[in-house]
């Protein structure tokens, strides 16, 4: 059963999508409340059953331990965060966002991990709540080393907003990446997210020609990323040489990443089974090299059905809430808040607002647009 029927037009479908996105992240993140960060996977079955399909509580002792089935993690509330500054601003205000920080996150952390909004606090967002809060640096000026996808879940919302406007989208997601985390890599791959999913709520799909397209932006300055070569990745020409483009990321692999994924999901000779052991494949820790790529196989392989994306994310143990996050927001855009089962709606806690908000955004999206560019 559909969350909303959605009327077949081009303005529809976009919304659509939109809205399936920044849903699907708010689903993923509430279902990993409970069975959050079991590395040791006959315990997760032990605690929870052979599947888990549902919202959860967590168990006395665990991360999250005091929230309910269907409320959000401190990635979550970020979101959500994040969603109302663009909404209340119109798009993208740094300003605005810090702000928002120092006044309604920080004074209720206390740097260590088991504290704060959600249960826990990411070393990311530990480490910027000392150097802003104990040592006093100015934003710019706080970003630090941790590898993980913190930065990549409440971009979420901005990669939505700028959908139709990648130069836009991926100037604001790095600009709001760098503002907690500086390395180089995690700055390119979360750019390098932020841009597949504004092309999936764009209308296209998380195939084996993605990348391609991705590349093409690329080419024509609107994706940051350097590259010399030519076509299908061939040896540039020497006239291809005097025309490289030098972005501000080393290297496009980050976008290259997606399509060889979506390749191996639909490859008769490639089999992950269950689909939940992708997390063993890629690596069950917390960083982006693990976790983006579980994410785009998740959602390439269930390319029209939300439902086992999500749900193999969860099932699959170690930093499963940042896998059911980022699954839930490219599977979301692709199915669109119509081809989101009701249930994961009703559990969620504080739907109507979240659904709002997601309207209110979807409703904000402007650019270079039209029947041309929807590709569903």
């Amino acid at each position: 059963m559909a969350a909303h029927d959605i009327t077949p037009s081009t303005d529809d479908r976009l919304r659509d999508r939109a809205m399936g996105a920044l849903m699907g992240a708010f689903i993923g993140d509430a279902l990993g409340v409970g069975p959050h960060w079991y590395y040791d996977l006959d315990q997760l079955v032990a605690d929870y059953g052979p599947w888990i399909d549902t919202y959860t509580r967590p168990r006395p002792g665990r991360y999250h331990e005091g929230l309910e089935p269907g409320q959000p993690s401190q990635s979550g509330i970020l979101l959500e965060m994040m969603l109302r500054s663009l909404v209340d601003c119109g798009g993208y205000d740094e300003a605005d966002f810090c702000r928002r920080l120092d006044t309604e996150l920080f004074p209720q952390l206390d740097g260590t991990p088991m504290h704060g909004p959600g249960g826990f606090t990411s070393q990311s967002m530990r480490d910027a709540w000392h150097k802003r809060v104990q040592q006093g640096l100015p934003w710019g000026a706080i970003g630090g080393n941790a590898d993980n996808t913190e930065a990549a879940e409440r971009i979420i919302a901005i990669a939505v907003r700028y959908a139709l406007t990648p130069g836009e989208l991926a100037r604001s997601v790095t600009a709001n990446t760098a503002l907690t985390q500086a390395d180089g890599t995690v700055m390119a791959m979360t750019t390098a997210f932020g841009a597949v999913l504004g092309m999936l709520v764009e209308g296209h799909r998380l195939d084996g020609d993605l990348s391609d397209k991705l590349m093409a932006r690329v080419k024509t300055g609107e994706l940051p990323f350097h590259t010399i070569t030519q076509g299908k990745l061939e040896a540039p020409s020497r006239k291809q040489q005097e025309k490289r483009h030098e972005g501000l990321f080393a290297s496009p692999d980050a976008l290259l990443t997606p399509s060889c994924i979506a390749r191996a999901a639909h490859a008769n000779t490639i089999r992950i089974e269950p689909a939940s052991q992708v997390g063993l494949l890629y690596g069950l820790p917390c960083a982006v090299y693990h976790q983006f790529p579980a994410a785009y196989y998740l959602a390439a392989r269930f390319t029209d059905d939300f439902e086992p994306a999500v749900l193999h994310a969860i099932n699959g143990g170690g930093q499963n809430m940042a896998r059911a996050m980022l699954t839930g927001a490219l599977s979301g855009a692709m199915v669109g808040l119509s081809g989101i089962p009701q249930r994961f709606i009703d559990g969620l806690e504080r739907a109507e607002p979240l659904l709002a908000l997601a309207e209110a955004l979807a409703g904000d999206i402007k650019g270079h647009g039209g029947e041309a560019r929807d590709r569903s």
